[in-house]
């Protein structure tokens, strides 16, 4: 797992709080709406029946009272001040391990809950969401950071950042075409930082986003001489990028979509003029489709995924392979591509199956497109409908690649 793979944890734990607070977000509006009809349903009668609906136990919290099924809606409309968001990790590159998100949430005054898109669609603005979060992984790794995100005059404008103190214990594997692939084990130990500023452009559901990404950490060889299969640049331990992105989003739900596509494409600029030791571009375009079909029972969704990279880049900073069953970073080189596909039925109103299968390749600086071999993962798993109102789905992936096999849970989409 590289570098990148370890940011990847930490924008992970980021969107998990980010998802604590929204969901908290959209139920607590339903909850000033419900605070005002028992009000008045008091007022009118006075009775202790009326009493207990206006003050629901731990256990009316915990289910939906239109299906009375395990629902974390209304627990989520009662929760005051931080919402605290396990973290679970399960990626291969560092193995089993968990931690904790402590999400705030905030809605400005006089900023509207929701606006209407230019295809004239409800489309939920986000509260100020602030959080802190800490995970350990059982190969020693660890991290701990703080981030937030944020929405300006109905959402035209965006900010989403976090900075992220961490070591991690990771491998990186030698190229393998024509003797067996080695692993090198390597720590890396540093700062990361994210920051990132987005404007809607116009009444359109574009937005143009600015970024920043530095990264300062301290890299050590848990063998010496395998410092010197590297060279200098590649080695570079400090890097400060500036990056460009327009992004398009017609899903019908950003936490588990049934409908709609996500297109992005995005630049990242590292220049010793700007604090990078050296002088490299990322590049990555991804889109996730959804189609729902057979009366909405079965979403059939598809992903293509491109990522590549120019300049003196950092052996960590490599693209690779992203997919569920194939370590982060196990497959790396200068340009990466990955397709898949997911389906998802549902059996009720609240339990659904998902299966899944993909594939990815990288080349570049190792051999052609052409002479690369592609590595394929596949898997199961099932969702539950955790929270109703939301339609945000829970669950656990079991996958399996070339040489790993391991489980996954999931929270919203697999796919980020």
């Amino acid at each position: 797992m590289s570098h990148r793979a370890r940011v990847a944890i930490f924008c992970r734990s980021l969107s998990a709080l980010m998802l604590g607070g929204l969901c908290a977000s959209a139920l607590a509006q339903q909850a000033s709406d419900k605070a005002a009809t028992d009000a008045a349903t008091t007022q009118a009668s006075e009775t202790p029946a009326a009493d207990a609906e206006a003050k629901p136990g731990m256990m009316a919290l915990l289910h939906d009272p239109q299906d009375h099924k395990l629902d974390m809606s209304r627990w989520l409309l009662e929760h005051k001040g931080f919402l605290p968001v396990p973290i679970i990790i399960s990626d291969p590159a560092v193995g089993y391990g968990g931690g904790i998100a402590l999400a705030f949430f905030h809605k400005p005054k006089g900023q509207p809950l929701t606006r209407t898109t230019s295809d004239g669609r409800r489309q939920l603005i986000a509260p100020n969401i602030y959080g802190l979060m800490a995970l350990k992984t059982e190969n020693g790794s660890h991290a701990y950071g703080a981030g937030a995100s944020m929405h300006f005059k109905e959402d035209r404008w965006r900010y989403t950042g976090g900075v992220a103190k961490a070591s991690f214990n990771l491998d990186f594997y030698t190229p393998g075409t024509f003797i067996e692939s080695v692993p090198i084990g390597y720590n890396a130990n540093g700062l990361a930082s994210f920051q990132k500023v987005s404007r809607r452009l116009g009444s359109q559901d574009f937005y143009l986003g600015l970024s920043w990404t530095y990264m300062d950490l301290d890299l050590g060889f848990d063998v010496d001489s395998d410092s010197d299969r590297f060279s200098t640049k590649e080695k570079s331990e400090r890097s400060s990028g500036l990056g460009l992105s327009l992004e398009y989003d017609q899903r019908d739900n950003p936490f588990t979509p049934s409908s709609g596509w996500l297109g992005q494409i995005q630049g990242n600029f590292y220049d010793q003029d700007i604090g990078s030791d050296t002088d490299f571009q990322t590049y990555r375009a991804h889109v996730f489709a959804y189609w729902p079909t057979f009366a909405d029972r079965l979403i059939v969704a598809a992903r293509v995924d491109t990522r590549w990279a120019n300049g003196d880049i950092p052996f960590y900073r490599l693209p690779f392979i992203d997919l569920r069953g194939i370590g982060s970073a196990r497959y790396q080189d200068t340009r990466a591509a990955t397709v898949e596909t997911e389906l998802r039925y549902n059996l009720n109103s609240r339990w659904a199956l998902i299966g899944f299968a993909g594939a990815g390749r990288v080349w570049g600086r190792r051999n052609s497109f052409g002479d690369a071999t592609s590595q394929v993962a596949k898997g199961t798993g099932f969702r539950y409908l955790i929270a109703r109102q939301l339609g945000l789905y829970a669950g656990l992936d079991y996958a399996w690649g070339p040489e790993d096999e391991t489980f996954y849970v999931q929270v919203g989409s697999a796919w980020r």
